[in-house]
């Protein structure tokens, strides 16, 4: 894929105007927060915040674990691909995905928050295909740390339409990031995938 490959700046979040990334509170602080204010409380519980025990794991410094990512079509099984096991990443970019042109498919992924709250976390993605880029981004959200009520979160993204036709059809190539308000990036990854005629 020479002259296609996504540069660093095309992996940029797209920031909202007049948006200000919030002062940061620990997890203790936002239990603090005035609980007679009701619209606060309520955003505290959307948060999951005081819904059973903390689950971070103190040896892992990571603020967000990313333990899969999946590809749903309608009528078919999902594809799953574990980001748990060893060289998942490396496999992934070696093995790509077969999209049925013209297909109607939706990305989810799986994840756990850990030591303090994430605020805005987006998927960012750049599909390359002889030499002509197209950038995505999906706003994901902020999360509280999991907990044992809530072990782990799971977000579907808005359904795309594979390409279709014979220019549709052929392989692309893809690099997606995990980014946060703070623009600290949670995890980064290539891979590739094929549209055809049939799966």
């Amino acid at each position: 894929m020479s002259g296609a490959a996504p540069h660093t700046e095309d992996l940029e979040p797209e920031q909202t105007e007049g948006f200000k990334v919030g002062e940061k509170k620990t997890i203790d602080e936002y239990q603090q927060l005035d609980q007679n204010d009701e619209s606060l409380r309520k955003w505290k519980e959307s948060l999951g915040l005081g819904s059973g025990p903390n689950l971070s794991d103190p040896n892992d410094p990571r603020k967000v674990i990313i333990f899969s990512l999946g590809l749903e079509v309608d009528s078919r099984s999902d594809i799953i691909i574990d980001l748990t096991q060893p060289g998942s990443l490396e496999d992934l970019n070696k093995h790509p995905f077969t999209i049925k042109e013209g297909a109607v498919f939706r990305m989810k992924a799986r994840f756990k928050v850990q030591h303090q709250i994430l605020s805005g976390l987006k998927y960012v993605q750049v599909v390359s295909r002889m030499g002509v880029k197209n950038k995505m981004q999906e706003m994901i959200g902020s999360y509280s740390p999991n907990t044992t009520d809530k072990p782990e979160y799971e977000k579907k993204f808005e359904p795309e339409t594979a390409p279709s036709g014979m220019l549709g059809r052929g392989h692309y190539e893809a690099v997606s990031k995990f980014v946060d308000d703070d623009n600290q990036t949670h995890l980064q990854f290539k891979w590739s995938f094929d549209i055809k005629k049939d799966w």
